[in-house]
C-alpha cells in the first residue's frame, strides 16, 4: 500500500520520562487533538519533531505492507533516485529485532534505492520499522536536540522552568503555528523566550524586574537569538499578542501577592486570546473567577531535594 500525497500519514514516536507523562499527553492534544499510545501517534497533522521536548521522529509513510517481500517489491517500483541518501531502522514499541536483522533490512532497503548512499551527510533520510506486524517505509525526519545547550545558559535561577516543560509551553499556547505572537509575561532570565527562539517562534518577554531583564537579554545574546525585552510591568504593554505564557514566581499566590497575581492575569487576559498559566499553587478558583476559561490542564512534578508540583492550565479569553 503507498500512501498518496492527498492522504499523508505521519508516524510520530515519544520518548518521555514518567513526570512528563501528563505535560506529554497535553502537548499532543493540542499538536494533534490525541494522545500517544505506546509512545507512538498517528497522524495527518505536521509537525516539526524539534518543537516539542518529546518527539523523537517524525516518519512520512509511502508505503505500508504486513508482507516485508511485497514492501520491497514496492520500494523498487518507487525508482527512489536520491542522491546522498540513507536508511535507518527506527525502532518502535514491540519490536525486539535484533543488529544482524536490522542491518539486513537496511542492506535490503539500500540496494533497492539508485542512488550513492551518504552515510556522514545524508540528503535525505528513508527509514523502515516494524510495529504490530506491519512494516512502514517513509522519509524520516529526526528529533535536533541542539537546544540542550540552553541547560549552560549563562545566567540562571534555581527556580528557574525545566528546559522540557520551557518547550513544551510553547509548543502547547502556540499549537505548533510559529506564525503565532507569543508574549512570556513574567519572563525572567529568559528560560522560555529561549526555547521560543531557537524554535523559531514569534515571541517576546516582559518582567519588572531590572536584574533579570538584563539577565535575559544576556542569555538570548549569548546564543545570537534577537528578542524583544521590555523591562515593564505587563499591565503598562500596549501591545496584542496571539498567545501568552505567564510562569508565575514561587509563593506568588498568598494574601499579601493577591492583587499582584490578579494584576498579572487580567493585564495579560487583555492582550492574548490563549493563555498558559503555570503555578506551583492551586489557583484554579481563581483562573475561573476570571475573565478566562479553562481549556485543559496538566500537572508536572518536579524531583530534587525537594519535590513538588507545578500545575498547568490552558486558558482562552
Amino acid at each position: 500500500m503507498i500512501n498518496s500525497k492527498e492522504n499523508i500519514i505521519y508516524l510520530y514516536n515519544f520518548k518521555f520520562d514518567l513526570h512528563h507523562i501528563e505535560l506529554c499527553n497535553l502537548e499532543c492534544r493540542q499538536l494533534f487533538n490525541k494522545e500517544p499510545r505506546e509512545k507512538l501517534l498517528f497522524s495527518k497533522i505536521r509537525t516539526e519533531p524539534s518543537i516539542s521536548p518529546f518527539i523523537k521522529n517524525r516518519l512520512q509513510i509511502i508505503s505500508q505492507n504486513t508482507d516485508y517481500s511485497c514492501l520491497l517489491e514496492t520500494i523498487m517500483d518507487l525508482n527512489l533516485s536520491d542522491y546522498g541518501f540513507k536508511v535507518e531502522y527506527l525502532v518502535l514499541n514491540g519490536d525486539h529485532s535484533e543488529r544482524p536483522e536490522k542491518r539486513a533490512r537496511l542492506k535490503d532497503i539500500g540496494y533497492r534505492i539508485n542512488a550513492i548512499p551518504n552515510f556522514e551527510k545524508p540528503s535525505i533520510i528513508y527509514a523502515i520499522s516494524r510495529y504490530r506486524d506491519i512494516w512502514y517505509f517513509g522519509i524520516l525526519t529526526q528529533h535536533n536536540t541542539s537546544w540542550h545547550k540552553h541547560n549552560n545558559k549563562p545566567y540562571s535561577f534555581s527556580s528557574s522552568l525545566d528546559i522540557k516543560i520551557a518547550k513544551s509551553l510553547i509548543s502547547i499556547v502556540s499549537k505548533g503555528n510559529k506564525s503565532k505572537t507569543i508574549l512570556d509575561a513574567c519572563c525572567g532570565v529568559g528560560t522560555i523566550m529561549l526555547e521560543g527562539c531557537i524554535s523559531g517562534f514569534k515571541i517576546e518577554g516582559a518582567d519588572i524586574n531590572p536584574k533579570t531583564c538584563a539577565h535575559a537579554r544576556l542569555n538570548l545574546q549569548y546564543y545570537n537569538y534577537d528578542a524583544e525585552i521590555f523591562y515593564t510591568d505587563v499591565k503598562n504593554l500596549n501591545k496584542n499578542y496571539d498567545a501568552a505564557i505567564i510562569d508565575l514566581p514561587f509563593n506568588l499566590y498568598s494574601y499579601s501577592n493577591y492583587f499582584f497575581t490578579k494584576s498579572i492575569i487580567q493585564s495579560v487576559t487583555k492582550i492574548a486570546k490563549r493563555i498558559v498559566i503555570v503555578s506551583t499553587s492551586d489557583i484554579k478558583e481563581f483562573i475561573q473567577n476570571s475573565d478566562l476559561s479553562i481549556e485543559d490542564y496538566c500537572t508536572v512534578e518536579k524531583r530534587g531535594k525537594s519535590k513538588f508540583e507545578r500545575k498547568i492550565w490552558l486558558c482562552k479569553r
